[in-house]
């Protein structure tokens, strides 16, 4: 009876059921019908701003200039390389082993801070600048100089502390830890942790993914005579000097190989003369009959330095007016060692594009006209870099490394963050054009557009 009893009353005809199942799907129906649709755009934007411990943050930070000289510093990239590191307590990279022209100075120092982010160096010593000698420009050894020489040195400390804390910037060697009274500086060439048979000795580092790997592995090998270091023992490490162009920048993705460059910012003073040559420029271009202040870049890169298989002045000169003809400047900023050839190639732009040409002596007077005057000869072409970066197209001569830079850097008006290679041996991105010779991969430097950093 019970169990009976049981069943009718969990019992319902389906003649019964049929009426309240309808009169819900239609309550259902009715009521997606009412409510708007997430279009699809709201889905991927939903989707895009998932926030991720190892890519981009939500705001992609690509409305930002990266060509200017005092471009806000886009730290993610950096952030993300330190966050996968493995890090290393005492060891100590010295990235001080360079010389030459802002160009190579430069990625002297970056590569070498590359390598150590990879070694996971846990301390970098502050890096110091290679003086070239003012009366033989070939000269490229004479006295260290320290950072600020060319660079903000405020603005890399607060790169470091702000997107990679794990490494310690120290002032100087003594400052280190457990260092003693005498340091023993270790030397090393990176491509040398890796197997490259039948590499060309001047290829870049194909090895640079396993570099880490292998460079900790030397570093607690018995067989070197020397115990793994620690916060109490450090390791002290320097490169042998050469390791300017090893690093294959790509390699970490177009973030980090458009930004990375940015954590050496020229100093303040020069900052500011370079601005008020520019601004100059703009001026003289409009009382010239510019109306609005167009001007031709030119890097006339001829003097006493130079060797013999780049290009002579009379290739440069016929290349740079070929352009300023095309383009139709009719005025131009030059920037060069030489006054002679200065003035030679500024009569020679008269004669055949009808161009004005000016350097930045032309430009300023009074104090600031002293002020540039009491310069050194490359914190002087720190100033043209800066007037060139604004020009409004680009001319210069491949391989020097001073115009390989200017045209990567105005490259990164063409995408940003995102920027592509630039098309080596091209007609360019219609900001720059390099003359020179794109025929061999190594007699000709065009390794340099694979190794520096914009």
């Amino acid at each position: 009876m019970a169990i009976g009893y049981q069943k009718l009353v969990g019992f319902m005809p389906r003649r019964n059921i049929l009426l309240p199942t309808v009169c819900i799907v239609l309550l259902i129906a009715a009521w997606t019908l009412r409510s708007p649709r997430p279009s699809i755009d709201r889905l991927l934007d939903s989707a895009s701003s998932r926030p991720s411990s190892l890519g981009p943050p939500s705001q992609f930070h690509n409305d930002v200039d990266l060509s200017a000289p005092d471009a806000p510093f886009i730290g993610w990239p950096l952030q993300r390389v330190c966050d996968e590191a493995t890090w290393v307590r005492g060891l100590v990279y010295i990235c001080d082993n360079n010389s030459g022209g802002i160009g190579n100075i430069r990625n002297y120092i970056q590569t070498c801070i590359r390598y150590g982010l990879e070694a996971g160096a846990t301390g970098l010593v502050m890096p110091r600048i290679r003086k070239r000698n003012e009366t033989d420009l070939a000269d490229l050894f004479t006295d260290y100089l320290p950072f600020s020489y060319m660079f903000d040195e405020k603005h890399f400390k607060d790169v470091f502390a702000d997107n990679c804390p794990q490494v310690t910037i120290y002032d100087d060697v003594k400052d280190i830890p457990g260092v003693g009274s005498k340091p023993k500086i270790e030397h090393i060439t990176p491509k040398k942790f890796g197997n490259r048979e039948g590499c060309d000795f001047k290829d870049q580092n194909r090895h640079t993914d396993r570099f880490g790997d292998r460079f900790r592995r030397w570093l607690n090998d018995p067989k070197t005579g020397q115990s793994p270091p620690s916060q109490d023992h450090p390791r002290l490490i320097r490169f042998n000097w050469g390791v300017l162009w090893d690093w294959q920048i790509y390699r970490d993705g177009p973030e980090f190989a458009n930004t990375f460059g940015s954590i050496l910012r020229f100093n303040d003073q020069l900052l500011r003369l370079g601005k008020k040559t520019l601004e100059r420029m703009r001026a003289y271009a409009k009382a010239n009959g510019v109306k609005d202040g167009r001007f031709l870049g030119v890097h006339l890169r001829t003097e006493s330095d130079a060797l013999g298989f780049w290009p002579t002045y009379n290739t440069q000169t016929e290349a740079y007016l070929k352009q300023a003809t095309k383009r139709g400047f009719e005025v131009a900023y030059i920037a060069t060692g030489d006054p002679l050839e200065a003035e030679n190639f500024a009569g020679a732009a008269i004669e055949m594009a009808q161009m004005r040409v000016v350097s930045k002596a032309d430009l300023l007077e009074d104090e600031d006209l002293e002020e540039l005057e009491s310069l050194s000869w490359d914190q002087q072409g720190l100033i043209d870099f800066i007037v060139l970066l604004g020009s409004d197209f680009f001319v210069g001569a491949m391989p020097s490394s001073f115009s390989v830079y200017m045209a990567m850097k105005r490259h990164l008006r063409t995408g940003g963050l995102y920027t592509r290679p630039y098309k080596v041996g091209t007609e360019g991105d219609g900001l720059s054009y390099l003359v020179g010779n794109y025929e061999k991969y190594w007699e000709g430097w065009l390794f340099m557009w694979d190794g520096m950093w914009p």
